[in-house]
């Protein structure tokens, strides 16, 4: 039988459509962050994986932080930042930066650089 996991058992806030989903215990190499930062400048503060993770920008502007380059990235775009390199990101605003962040890996692992 096929695993499926509901929004009421991941989302921390379903309004809002915004949590975290580890698919280690359901067969699957990969872990998804769905975001949605309001606040202009807020996101995770520097950070790295020992595995890749894939931004998928569904609304608003932010500007990521990956290794030393600086990129500004808006709805429809896609970023890879390969394992083990430091990264982070921000909502440049106007309004909300909504994100799906797929992690290579069947559990979360961050080391919390900052």
């Amino acid at each position: 039988m096929t695993p499926i996991t509901q929004a009421r058992d991941w989302l921390t806030d379903p309004d809002r459509f915004h949590g975290e989903w580890q698919g280690g215990p359901q067969g699957a190499n990969i872990c998804v962050i769905v975001n949605e930062i309001e606040t202009v400048g807020g996101g995770p503060r520097l950070h790295r994986h020992p595995y890749a993770e894939t931004f998928v920008i569904r609304r608003g502007h932010g500007l990521f932080i990956v290794g030393d380059e600086r990129i500004e990235a808006g709805a429809g775009a896609i970023l890879v930042v390969p394992a083990d390199t430091p990264h982070r990101f921000e909502n440049l605003g106007p309004g909300m930066l909504a994100t799906i962040d797929i992690h290579e890996n069947g559990t979360f692992i961050t080391e919390w650089l900052e």
